[in-house]
């Protein structure tokens, strides 16, 4: 817990961009019954009965001393994804970038492993070479900052049926852009020395 969070002191330079990753799945649901929308003095009324679509998942890639993010759907959350995913952010969004300091959780699939697994060993070593890998302690994800993005995503943007994976690409793609814009960032307040007082009890007693 406290070596994710003096991460979190540490102020931006652009040769280590810290990078909090996290991800979520969605069900992909298509209405059998046209909404009505609300009109004055009557709410929006949707029938009850849906039909499921299948199921994505949802990469956030959240760098909060940017206020930026980019959001990655893909149909699976395999070790292939994640790897595809961590190259995405090395090559596309972090090119220059001496190191990468990412904080994950500690998901199966979440580790330099995966990236032997989908790509060859010598490709696997240069992504893994870019990554200072922080990870959260368990039962304690809720230190990773892109948790916090995909709970704002959730609420703005995931709240209705979406009936189909192009459909989640744009208005995932629409909420990340409006996000960016408007330079929205997590203000993270909570510290080692809050963590010692707060979180007592999780300390050995010597």
């Amino acid at each position: 817990m406290e070596d994710v969070l003096d991460v979190y002191k540490r102020l931006y330079d652009p040769r280590f961009p810290q990078v909090c990753l996290d991800e979520t799945n969605r069900q992909l649901i298509a209405e059998t019954r046209k909404t009505i929308p609300a009109k004055p003095g009557q709410p929006k009324r949707r029938d009850y009965e849906y039909h499921r679509n299948g199921v994505v998942n949802l990469f956030m890639m959240f760098e909060p001393l940017r206020a930026r993010r980019h959001v990655k759907v893909r149909d699976r959350r395999t070790r292939e994804d994640f790897a595809e995913c961590i190259r995405e952010l090395v090559d596309v969004h972090y090119p220059e970038a001496e190191k990468i300091v990412l904080v994950l959780d500690n998901l199966n699939t979440h580790s330099t492993g995966s990236l032997y697994e989908a790509f060859e060993p010598a490709e696997a070593r240069r992504l893994a070479e870019k990554l200072e890998i922080h990870y959260t302690p368990k039962h304690g994800s809720w230190l990773n900052m892109a948790e916090i993005e995909i709970g704002v995503l959730s609420r703005q943007c995931l709240s209705g049926y979406i009936p189909t994976k192009k459909r989640m690409v744009n208005e995932v793609v629409a909420w990340e852009q409006s996000r960016n814009h408007a330079g929205a960032t997590v203000d993270w307040q909570f510290t080692t020395a809050d963590a010692r007082v707060k979180l007592k009890k999780l300390y050995p007693v010597l």
